[in-house]
């Protein structure tokens, strides 16, 4: 199924940051973006990113050299993010929750010259630079911890900025040009450099932001999924610079509590019009105590995305707050959402219509379109894929076919138009939102001198949403209990990863050459269910 959109593309030298910076050059005075600890405005941000691109060149950064960028949501990471494009440096924004292991991979794949980090992470990218051999020459921390002493080249964030006057113009960068790199997991549990190009942004601005959401300058927008995220950044950076609104960011977890200050507008004294979040962190909303009255909070509109949401869950969010949750599917691999719902046309239950400008087909085993009703493997066609998996050519080829891209993702198509996800193609696991491997958990667990052999499939809980079940099988005499095999992965993975839920059995189900059959194990628990 394909749909059109008259969108105007962008001139074919083209600057995403310069883009967004200029589009907002008569609101210098309005407040862009508010943190746990003040705010900025568009002129200041401007100035800023700006002052950040001078001072990464004059480190000896060169252009479409990469710099790592691990840091919390607060004012001063979209000067980093904006700073680094504008100067036609590709920031690499990682996910703040990896562990140290992690970070040393993508350092050494990257091949970044320069990290800017929060301060609380900065102990973690030291044991990463420490375990590999690629070494950065500039490491600019915000927010200090006393906790953790600058080392030696080491810089602060403001004095860094601080220390060059603004860049008198942008880079002349092309719209197929390397802007930014996201991370992607895959089904080796390696993760994937997915490379986005200048334009990209620009279009899921274009068509989802402005055409389906209908964001206006008027928008205060609140995103509990972080700007790390492919879902945050445009939630929380691109979306509403693209028109001029303003952002609250937090730095600490999502948790119901920590949102429903935001909400009331307990920090910054502003509250949101817009909430992005994910269905876990709608479903731990709904089921808290705390939970604002509809007159507490100003939202007129909430979006879902990162796994499917539950109907049940949409239609509760609707009974207590008066308003919609706008549920859709986007990809790493596509920026942003590509298949959604509309503010006037929700039904819960399915993820929604193509948006206007991809196309979307469901194919069978056979490469062949299936009929509407049957299941298929949902590819995307789109303006804004990602150019490559950076230094991964098989990876990127499977992916990237021709003007396709493969999502990963089982749906069937409605008769009205509509699509109603069916789960993963593979075994891979979305976990609040986040890819989870389960071979990646299978291998922690059978680390536990107890544990002989384990097997992770998803289970869904009580709302709908799927967690990670380990079935473990123990050795002869070895003892182990649930709370025990948790707390062992969760020191070992990140924590998002740990299995929420454990079952003892005797042995796992294989096949003759040994291979463990989870459909088998995901068998045994709908029939259980």
């Amino acid at each position: 199924m394909s749909s059109s959109t008259t969108v105007q593309a962008p001139p074919r030298t083209f600057n995403f940051a310069q883009h967004l910076l200029a589009a907002n050059a008569q609101r210098a005075g309005k407040t862009a973006f508010t943190d746990d600890h003040g705010s900025i405005s568009y002129g200041a941000l401007e100035e800023r990113a700006r002052r950040l691109g001078a001072a990464l060149l004059a480190a000896g950064v060169k252009r479409e050299e990469r710099v790592l960028l691990l840091m919390q949501d607060c004012c001063d990471w979209p000067i980093a993010f904006l700073g680094a494009i504008y100067a036609g440096i590709v920031p690499v924004a990682v996910n703040t929750l990896l562990t140290v292991d992690d970070y040393a991979y993508m350092l050494e794949h990257s091949r970044a010259q320069a990290a800017l980090v929060s301060g609380a992470l900065l102990p973690a990218l030291h044991e990463a630079m420490a375990r590999g051999t690629h070494e950065l020459h500039t490491v600019v921390v915000s927010q200090p911890q006393p906790s953790t002493p600058l080392q030696a080249g080491e810089q602060e964030f403001q004095s860094f900025v601080d220390s060059q006057a603004p860049l008198a113009q942008a880079a002349a960068t092309s719209c197929d040009d390397p802007a930014f790199w996201l991370y992607s997991s895959g089904s080796t549990g390696k993760p994937k450099g997915t490379v986005h190009s200048q334009a990209n942004p620009y279009w899921t601005c274009e068509l989802y932001a402005k055409a389906i959401l209908g964001l206006t300058e008027h928008d205060v927008c609140f995103s509990a999924a972080k700007l790390f995220f492919a879902y945050g950044l445009g939630n929380a950076l691109t979306f509403p610079l693209s028109v001029g609104a303003s952002v609250l960011l937090m730095a600490e977890r999502p948790t119901p509590a920590a949102c429903f200050k935001r909400l009331r507008g307990e920090v910054g004294g502003v509250k949101p019009t817009l909430l992005f979040g994910a269905p876990t962190g709608y479903a731990g909303m709904l089921a808290s105590p705390e939970l604002p009255l509809r007159g507490e909070v100003a939202l007129r509109m909430a979006s879902s995305a990162g796994e499917a949401l539950p109907a049940e869950i949409g239609g509760r969010f609707r009974e207590h707050f008066g308003v919609d949750i706008v549920d859709g599917i986007g990809s790493t691999e596509m920026l942003h959402i590509f298949l959604s719902n509309r503010p006037d046309r929700v039904q819960y239950g399915t993820t929604g219509w193509p948006v206007p400008g991809y196309e979307l087909q469901l194919r069978g085993d056979d490469g062949r379109e299936v009929a509407d009703g049957e299941p298929g493997d949902l590819f995307i066609q789109g303006p804004s894929a990602a150019l490559m998996y950076w230094a991964n050519r098989e990876k990127s080829r499977d992916t990237f076919q021709g003007g396709w891209t493969k999502s990963g993702d089982k749906y069937i198509r409605n008769a009205d138009g509509s699509y109603t996800y069916a789960g993963r193609s593979d075994d891979m696991l979305k976990v609040s939102g986040i890819y989870v491997s389960p071979f990646e958990v299978e291998a922690t667990l059978i680390q536990h001198p107890a544990v002989l052999e384990a097997a992770v499939i998803g289970k869904q809980d009580a709302d709908g949403l799927t967690k990670t079940k380990a079935f473990v099988v123990l050795k002869p005499g070895g003892a182990a209990g649930e709370d025990e095999l948790k707390a062992f992965v969760k020191e070992r993975l990140a924590p998002y990863k740990y299995p929420r839920f454990i079952e003892f059995i005797a042995e796992l189900p294989k096949t003759a050459t040994g291979k463990i059959q989870r459909f088998r194990l995901r068998e045994r628990e709908a029939a259980n269910s």
